[in-house]
């Protein structure tokens, strides 16, 4: 029988017996690799031999990482969208209100040349807000009786005239719109000086020249301009544009329909004219001397049958 130990005791040769080999080998290996590449091909194909091995390891890692980046970059892409939305709103609302302002400066240019022009004091003032009448078309405006504003006055935009003052505050004033079916304006046409008044037609937000002749000469597209000769508005501020005609054989009047020329629906900003009376004109009866006035007709009582006269 042989008495051997078992292979777990079968040391070989000893532990720094073979650190020395493999310090030595390593070390002819890096000298002969330096001096005459020797080991260039054999690193290349260890290279690829292993390289499937080190994307299976490396997969795990890589597919961590971009499973992280994809929520890092959901994350982000949130965050920028929100601020970007919110970015968009703001912009959006300032080009809104850089329109709107442009337009009210635009407006309110127009409005003070439109003054300018004018031979009548006026004032500009700012419509606050409408009334909630359904059947009447009246605004309030921001001026009143401590801004000189009195009842009756003219009120216009860039364009011409919107309406009158027809009830003054303290600090504001209500103006009645031309479209108001208890408004009425003396008219002119600028084609051929025909006088007219047109009154409100409501609702519609339109005008309309009542008890004009059927064979009126006015036609569509004619221009209605003030007269003047009520001493409220002033002669020839626009008014209106005659949008439809309307004559039929069995009435005596025309029906004529306009459109306003200035904006009674719409603008923020009015012009407020100076109401200056004019000094009456007496009627002829009362401006000739008493001796050569017409005495008055006085009307004789009706006899019944069977009276006899005095």
């Amino acid at each position: 029988m042989e008495h051997t130990p078992p292979p777990f005791f079968n040391r070989g040769p000893a532990p720094l017996v073979r650190l020395a080999f493999f310090a030595s080998l390593s070390l002819a290996l890096l000298v002969l690799d330096a001096r005459f590449r020797y080991t260039e091909g054999m690193r290349s194909v260890i290279a690829l031999a292993v390289y499937p091995l080190q994307v299976v390891a490396s997969l795990p890692a890589a597919l961590g990482e971009r499973i992280s980046s994809y929520f890092v970059s959901q994350s982000q892409l949130r965050d920028e969208n929100t601020e970007l939305r919110a970015k968009l709103l703001d912009a959006s609302q300032r080009a809104q209100r850089f329109e709107a302002a442009r337009a009210e400066t635009g407006q309110l240019r127009r409005l003070i040349g439109a003054g300018e022009r004018l031979a009548v004091k006026s004032q500009p003032a700012e419509i606050v807000f409408s009334g909630r009448d359904p059947y009447s078309r009246k605004v309030m405006v921001d001026k009143g009786s401590q801004n000189g504003v009195r009842p009756g006055a003219p009120v216009l935009d860039d364009a011409g005239v919107i309406g009158q003052v027809t009830r003054v505050h303290a600090l504001a004033a209500e103006v009645t719109l031309l479209t108001d079916k208890d408004q009425a304006i003396p008219v002119q046409v600028v084609r051929n000086g025909l006088r007219a008044v047109a009154f409100g037609a409501g609702g519609s937000g339109m005008l309309e020249l009542r008890f004009m002749a059927a064979n009126a000469e006015i036609q569509n597209g004619d221009r209605l301009v003030t007269s003047g000769i009520d001493g409220t508005y002033p002669p020839g501020i626009p008014v209106a544009t005659v949008a439809r005609v309307e004559r039929d054989a069995a009435y005596a009047f025309a029906r004529i329909v306009c459109q306003p020329a200035a904006g009674v629906e719409r603008g923020r900003y009015v012009l407020l004219l100076e109401n200056e009376a004019r000094p009456s004109v007496p009627a002829p009866d009362d401006a000739a001397p008493a001796g050569e006035r017409r005495p008055a007709k006085t009307r004789k009582p009706r006899r019944k049958d069977g009276e006899v006269s005095p």
